[in-house]
């Protein structure tokens, strides 16, 4: 590039942009969601033209939040989500569900052993709460299982003698319609 020798970058002026301003990126799906309009699965990395913003007003240790905003595959309805720093993941915010996830779950339940178990090596009335906690807890669970096998026997009574009987009695008319 050529630049003259009066050429001063001072006097150039500058651009007065938006902080709001949207840019157009291209993304994919952070994780599984379910469209609440047309209820079409939209699974993790499917690629999407997003709308970025930054939130206004939002974040998290001086790192900006951002809210991107996609279209429905099937019925263009928008969906939006925005990034969460602190659990590094994403948000839903609306125009779709997000699916299941067994690993978030696994995690968070290993991280509460963890806790537990520095609890009880601290303390050991604790271990004794905790051990009387998981009995009843047990104890509960045993009684809705037999409670379900006894609703379950119940409703599964059949008796086969009678609807052989029926089924014989039904064949033994339809003969005696043929024959007249």
């Amino acid at each position: 590039k050529y630049y003259p020798p009066d050429f001063d970058p001072a006097k150039i002026p500058k651009l007065k942009l938006p902080k709001d301003r949207q840019y157009v990126v291209r993304l994919m799906a952070p994780f599984n969601m379910r469209c609440k309009t047309c209820g079409e699965y939209i699974y993790k990395g499917k690629k999407f033209n997003a709308r970025k913003e930054t939130v206004q007003n939002e974040s998290y240790l001086g790192l900006p939040i951002f809210r991107f905003y996609i279209k429905c595959t099937r019925c263009l309805a928008e969906i939006t989500f925005k990034t969460d720093p602190e659990n590094t993941d994403y948000t839903m915010e609306h125009g779709a569900t997000r699916n299941f996830q067994a690993e978030k779950l696994l995690e968070e339940e290993e991280k509460r052993m963890q806790e537990r178990e520095e609890e009880e090596l601290n303390n050991p009335m604790k271990v004794l709460e905790n051990r009387t906690k998981d009995s009843k807890l047990e104890m509960e669970v045993l009684e809705n299982l037999q409670e379900l096998k006894e609703l379950n026997q119940r409703q599964a009574n059949v008796d086969f003698e009678a609807m052989l009987k029926q089924y014989k009695e039904l064949e033994e008319e339809q003969r005696r319609k043929e024959q007249e």
